[in-house]
């Protein structure tokens, strides 16, 4: 019994040593913050701040460079591999050495016991604190490999100054990556930890030299290198002052801090080489447009296929980012789109069957409860085919096509396209949700067009069903696409094809004007969008592999005359897609896609009058829009050409024949650029069509508007109200009464002026035919 106690009595002690030894270090070994690094898809920094304490400390890497390696066990380590965590004999040497000095000469430290000291920072350097070194350093030896302890010595020594960390040491001292250091460069920041104050430029030099050279004459003998490399080590010069680090996507790192990456190695998709050379595109630009008082622009590149953003620039580069507010990232702000979202609708519209490409939509003076919107020439076509209005980025028949289409419905459409900002009632935008009543940002703008594009694609890749193609685009490595956020496109690929073929024909800036030289690998479908008040110009384009998005404006939202999509943002746009390789233009998905027989003056499935038709490619849907109503049959006098009926003509002076005719507002200014138009002829006296379906007399204004609001002159009296008419005959006259009161008669131009008090009026206009139409309104004095 006395010898079992005595035998517990050792090995108790044994076991708590045991037991002490193995829970002796931290978890974490090191607890210190670190800088946020932001880099290109290669690896390349892109940006990096200090670490909240100050320091440049950059995340740890999970590989060391060969050469760094190398030196710093020569160096600091000899026998690093082959100890358990300290080395018995240079601990006895180094005794001995301190011991003849009578002072501290050396400290005989490991590569693990200098790990240990890092980790307990501000611990006093005695034979107490070296003791736990010895200690730990064996512990940290059982918990890691060796190269973990060389990765955690290179990531947390001081290599001077505020500067922590090989990686950080390699950008401000050499201006590079520690993964392109050379044989100098590696033995210099081996060095550095031993002595950092060495490192301070103009003090200390000759010793750092020599320290190094010391090492490379030694890794020269080792046989890492020979004698060439030797001789070309020796020459280069040690660092000088810190290189500033690069500021190349100053807005994406902010960015990447906001979403919660701050303190970490933040590897982008950014293609480091486009994004510099699209910082020169856009420093170039605004160099111009500085004298018209437009100070910021931004630009996003992304690959359509993956939604990875290759560019990310969201105001002009720049060294001083408070200078006229390029510090606002304008790719992630919610601005006015403009004419941006007209395309969702065109594809919308395609996908009901509720028009056809080529369909003709009003283009009049169109006024609703007070919104009267207007188009960017303030002209009228009259009729325009629903592609042209959309290549030409029309308002009136955008709106006109919203009213069909419904805005309720339409705002569903945008969130399944990825639209999140748009988030009160379809109600709160009505009808100016297509002219950019709302707000959007760039950055779901392009990765809905990048979805468009990418679901096209999937049908060249032999998927002609589309499936879980729309989705965000994404700046981080890997693709953070998850796969809950995809969605089945909202579009087949016919309605998507037939809408980039409308977006081919915009009209490019005067550089581009030759671009159908150079056949399909210039093509691109792009749209441009202006806000109201001109705070915003907009340019966003599609290829199969890429899609760039441009804004033009001021960040502090002051609207300018010059800021237009079409005059400041669409040159930005194709500099930057001249930048970009080339490629084919989209396959055509026939698959998805139909013929049909339209008639070529309306755009409609022809009917049977219709004498003149066009075979076209619509997407396979079906088709609501029925037959051309256009065309009509029309009774003419073989002789005087007037029209006729039977009930005033015989038979055998009829000729019939079929008349392509618009309502009489659409006739009025479509015939005025359309010099090919044909009104109907008169009729003749005495034969007046019964029941005619076609009505010589449309109101231009007002239409639908019940209540007339009259502006003040500065005189304090009531303003005109100009009130217009459209008649399908040149020679007609009509003539005007209010409160049937005559007041006057019109031919050729019918407008009359009104200058009546407020309150309720009736307008009749009779023509010479004794046509009548009539318009009961309310006038009301706007103070």
């Amino acid at each position: 019994m006395f010898m079992k106690s005595r035998k517990w009595l050792f090995i108790s002690p044994v076991i708590l040593l045991l037991l002490v030894w193995w829970f002796s270090l931290p978890r974490e070994l090191f607890k210190q913050p670190h800088s946020t690094v932001l880099t290109d898809r290669e690896g390349n920094l892109l940006n990096a701040q200090v670490a909240s304490d100050g320091h440049w400390r950059f995340p740890h890497t999970d590989e060391l460079p060969e050469k760094y390696r190398i030196a710093l066990v020569q160096f600091e380590d000899r026998w690093f591999y082959f100890h358990p965590g300290f080395n018995p004999f240079s601990l006895v040497r180094t005794f001995y050495q301190n011991l003849k000095a009578r002072k501290i000469k050396s400290g005989g430290s490991t590569i693990t016991m200098q790990v240990v000291r890092l980790s307990r920072q501000g611990k006093p350097r005695n034979i107490p604190e070296k003791v736990i070194e010895i200690f730990l350093a064996s512990r940290i030896e059982a918990r890691y490999s060796k190269k973990d302890i060389l990765l955690k010595y290179a990531a947390n020594a001081p290599f001077g100054g505020n500067v922590v960390g090989l990686q950080a040491a390699a950008w401000r001292y050499f201006g590079h990556s520690q993964n392109d250091l050379t044989w100098a460069e590696a033995a210099t920041l081996a060095i550095l930890p031993n002595s950092p104050s060495l490192i301070f430029p103009g003090r200390n030099q000759e010793t750092l030299l020599a320290k190094r050279n010391r090492l490379l004459h030694r890794l020269f003998e080792k046989g890492c290198f020979d004698n060439v490399t030797l001789q070309l080590a020796l020459n280069e010069p040690l660092p000088g002052a810190p290189f500033p680090l690069p500021q190349l996507a100053p807005h994406l790192f902010t960015r990447a801090i906001t979403d919660g990456l701050s303190g970490k190695t933040v590897q982008t998709t950014i293609d480091g080489a486009l994004q510099q050379r699209i910082a020169a595109i856009l420093v170039n630009h605004n160099k111009h447009l500085r004298g018209s008082h437009i100070h910021n622009i931004a630009a996003l590149v992304a690959d359509n296929n993956t939604g990875r953003v290759l560019a990310y620039w969201g105001n002009v580069p720049q060294a001083d980012y408070t200078v006229n507010a390029r510090q606002v990232d304008v790719i992630n702000a919610k601005r006015s789109p403009g004419s941006l979202l007209k395309p969702f609708l065109f594809a919308g519209l395609l996908r009901d069957g509720m028009i056809t490409p080529q369909s003709l939509v009003p283009d009049i003076p169109t006024h609703f409860q007070g919104f009267s919107p207007e188009n960017f020439t303030r002209t009228f076509d009259g009729a325009v085919p629903a592609d042209r209005a959309l290549a030409r980025s029309l308002n009136i028949p955008a709106v006109r096509m919203l009213m069909q289409y419904n805005p309720a419905k339409f705002l569903s459409l945008l969130k399944d396209c990825g639209v999140t900002t748009l988030e009160k009632p379809a109600l709160h935008y009505g009808l100016s949700l297509i002219l950019g009543g709302g707000e959007i940002t760039m950055w779901e703008m392009a990765g809905a067009y990048a979805s468009m594009a990418r679901t096209l694609n999937h049908y060249g890749n032999g998927q002609q069903i589309p499936f879980e193609t729309f989705f965000p685009l994404t700046y981080q490595q890997p693709g953070k696409a998850e796969i809950n956020s995809k969605k089945d496109s909202p579009f087949t690929t016919g309605v998507i094809w037939s809408t980039f073929n409308a977006m081919i024909e915009a009209a490019r800036p005067d550089t581009e004007a030759n671009w159908s030289r150079f056949g399909a690998n210039r093509r691109v479908a792009w749209k441009t969008g202006t806000s109201f008040g001109n705070r915003d110009a907009w340019a966003i384009g599609v290829t199969p592999q890429y899609v760039v998005a441009v804004w033009v404006g001021n960040a502090t939202g002051e609207g300018r005359p010059a800021i237009t999509g079409i005059g400041v943002a669409a040159p930005v746009l194709f500099d930057i897609f001249g930048t970009l390789p080339s490629g084919t233009w989209f396959s055509t998905p026939y698959e998805d896609l139909k013929r049909i027989t339209v008639c070529s003056m309306s755009g409609l499935p022809a009917s049977q009058y219709c004498n003149s038709i066009d075979t076209i490619y619509m997407p396979s849907v079906d088709i609501q829009t029925g037959v051309c109503h256009y065309h009509r049959v029309v009774h003419l006098h073989h002789k005087t050409g007037e029209r006729v009926n039977l009930g005033c003509v015989p038979l055998s002076d009829i000729e019939t024949t079929s008349w392509f005719v618009l309502p009489p507002t659409q006739e009025y200014y479509f015939r005025q650029k359309n010099p090919f138009y044909k009104p109907l002829p008169p009729i003749r006296i005495g034969c007046q069509e019964q029941g005619s379906s076609h009505f010589p007399m449309q109101w231009i204004y007002p239409t639908e508007t019940t209540i007339i609001y009259v502006p003040l002159e500065l005189d304090g009296k009531p303003g005109e109200t100009i009130f217009k008419v459209a008649h399908n005959q040149e020679n007609a006259i009509l003539y005007w009464h209010l409160n049937d009161q005559y007041v006057g008669s019109t031919t050729q131009f019918h407008e009359m002026a009104f200058r009546p008090p407020p309150g309720k009026y009736r307008f009749i206009v009779t023509d010479h035919l004794g046509n009548i139409i009539s318009k009961e309104l309310e006038i009301r004095s706007r103070n």
